[in-house]
């Protein structure tokens, strides 16, 4: 993986993870969460994140 693309990956999981907390505190919904998802991958796209897209990482 390349500097590039690890930042990427880097970004995506960190922006995800405010989301993940909004959704946790009821700030938002599950399927505005899936929309923030959506738009994460779109703008940083992380090479494994796609992967991982739509599964908890719990």
């Amino acid at each position: 993986m390349s500097e590039k693309e690890f930042r990427a990956e880097l970004r995506y999981r960190m922006s995800l993870a405010v989301a993940r907390a909004m959704l946790e505190e009821g700030a938002i919904t599950e399927e505005e969460y899936r929309e923030i998802d959506t738009i994460l991958l779109k703008k940083h796209r992380p090479i494994l994140g796609t992967l991982l897209a739509g599964k908890p990482l719990q």
